[in-house]
């Protein structure tokens, strides 16, 4: 099956230039102008790579990217730029986009940088698949051995600071009408922070915690990093929401929030 690849630039040559070469190398091609339509799509449609303007007649590129982690973590971003700075190729990586390219990019460095960005969607897939029949593997095990984990309630609400309410549960945060809906990822993760809280947890505990399994010690922090910073962008829709989880040098994080009354 081919992939899905979506253009996102508000300039018609550009569109058109790298959507000829991306269909005659047989991928599917999606074409919008406008960073509004790229996150609708996002949201419509299951997108492989986004190649992404950074300046749009309605958005910074950057935003599109923030909320395009948010909608999609498997969607791979190039972002394309005629007006490059270290500071927003910096910003852009901060971000986890997939590559960097100044325009016009030449017809090698679009399909090597798209070739690459597909083999790392995949990869990520397949390492997700092989922990779901891990997890499945242990649940048959532990039924086998009539070992039965109890019953999660139907809502777990917690109270945090700034009277934000986490409904563990439904995977949201809420605080009058402001909310924010989590991933599984982000739920766990911050359900693993909010039973520890104040407690220092290194980098190993919390991807262990997270995804079931033990990494080496240098990659647990690069494999934490855009979870901690997808979750704090979230926590920074609250009052100082930004400052409840604290990086710990050379160790891990702590949820160092005030505890509520």
């Amino acid at each position: 099956m081919s992939a899905k690849i979506l253009v996102v630039d508000d300039d018609e040559s550009t569109r058109k230039s790298v959507t000829e070469i991306l269909r005659f190398e047989k991928y599917e091609v999606l074409t919008v102008e406008d960073g509004q339509a790229a996150i609708e799509t996002l949201a419509a449609d299951e997108i492989d790579l986004m190649l992404l303007d950074i300046r749009l007649p309605d958005m910074d590129g950057i935003q599109v990217l923030k909320k395009a982690r948010d909608i999609s973590t498997d969607t791979q971003v190039i972002m394309l730029t005629g007006h490059g700075s270290m500071e927003t190729a910096i910003e852009a990586f901060r971000n986890e986009a997939h590559d960097y390219l100044q325009k016009p990019p030449s017809r090698q460095e679009i399909l090597s940088s798209v070739a690459s960005g597909l083999a790392l969607r995949d990869e990520s897939k397949r390492k997700r698949m092989l922990l779901g029949q891990i997890e499945d593997s242990v649940s048959q095990l532990k039924d086998a051995e009539g070992i039965t984990a109890p019953p999660k309630p139907k809502r777990q609400v917690v109270l945090l600071p700034e009277g934000v309410s986490l409904d563990l549960a439904r995977r949201e945060m809420w605080r009058g009408p402001t909310k924010e809906r989590l991933t599984p990822t982000e739920d766990k993760l911050l359900e693993i922070f909010v039973t520890n809280w104040g407690r220092v947890m290194s980098h190993g505990d919390l991807v262990f915690l997270v995804q079931g399994y033990e990494v080496p010690e240098w990659e647990s922090p690069e494999i934490l990093r855009p979870l901690i910073s997808r979750l704090r962008r979230k926590l920074s829709s609250f009052p100082r929401g930004e400052k409840w989880i604290t990086s710990v040098r050379g160790i891990g994080y702590v949820f160092d929030a005030e505890v509520p009354e």
